[in-house]
């Protein structure tokens, strides 16, 4: 039976231009099967600096942060982990006696699915995209020693800039290269977006490539995997990096790490 709510309950939240489920349903059940007294709820905002003085003024123990929110939260916060002051992109909100931390777990989680399905370091890739997901993803392509890399991103100002920041080329458009690695770090794909059923990349751009790397969680199987499994390429899922970042929140929040059963079944239940 689950634990009842009491005025001693921990609250963790999210904030996102378009909430989903997964995280609610992943640390909900996290705290129910550990016995914790917490609970999480989902939210969006139109006023971010309101938000997140309720975080501080309410007590509320966490808050994960995504589109389009990662960046602009920064000046609102107290201090940054190095893990996302080395980025200027936050992704997780921890409160100490009304002192508000940020960090960026999509960083660490990143880096670690490139060092678990060993992907060459020498290899040349993209990443499409410039916001503050893309800053993350690119900045651990360059800590793990990723040297050959262009960011494609339309925008003239923060294209440029997250290329200069991480020492890599820019294009406006992919055009003829045929990179050998395909990173989307778009909202391109997602469940439930205007862009639902588009693709980041051609399909010629598909087949020409050695990898594809889709950080879009939802659906799990996003047009651009589904694709990238049909013609046979190795990939890395925004499913993955998901799960990830979210244990790595998990920890922050309650100071317990679940077993890897565990955690593999909150995913579970969490996709249902």
């Amino acid at each position: 039976m689950p634990r009842p709510i009491s005025r001693d309950t921990r609250l963790c939240m999210s904030l996102s231009g378009r909430p989903g489920n997964f995280g609610t349903r992943f640390h909900n059940y996290l705290y129910e099967a550990l016995d914790l007294d917490f609970v999480y709820k989902a939210f969006t905002t139109t006023d971010l600096p309101a938000a997140i003085g309720g975080i501080r003024a309410l007590g509320i123990r966490g808050c994960a942060v995504s589109m389009p929110f990662k960046e602009a939260c920064i000046p609102l916060l107290d201090e940054l982990d190095t893990s996302a002051s080395a980025i200027d992109s936050v992704n997780t909100i921890v409160a100490d006696d009304g002192r508000l931390r940020g960090y960026n777990t999509d960083y660490s989680a990143v880096a670690s699915l490139l060092a678990s399905h060993a992907v060459p370091r020498d290899i040349r890739f993209v990443v499409r995209g410039s916001g503050g997901m893309a800053k993350a993803v690119a900045s651990a392509f360059r800590d793990s020693g990723y040297r050959h890399g262009t960011i494609v991103a339309r925008n003239p100002q923060t294209g440029p800039a997250l290329a200069r920041g991480c020492g890599y080329a820019w294009l406006a458009e992919l055009g003829d290269e045929e990179p050998q690695m395909l990173v989307n770090v778009t909202p391109l794909g997602m469940e439930g977006g205007p862009d639902a059923d588009a693709l980041a990349f051609t399909r010629e751009q598909v087949a020409a490539t050695d990898w594809v790397f889709d950080v879009v969680a939802l659906p799990v199987e996003t047009p651009l995997i589904l694709l990238a499994r049909e013609l046979g390429k190795p990939v890395i899922t925004g499913a993955e990096v998901i799960v990830l970042q979210a244990v790595e929140q998990f920890v922050l929040y309650t100071g317990v790490r679940p077993e890897a059963e565990l955690i593999e079944k909150a995913a579970e239940f969490a996709r249902g």
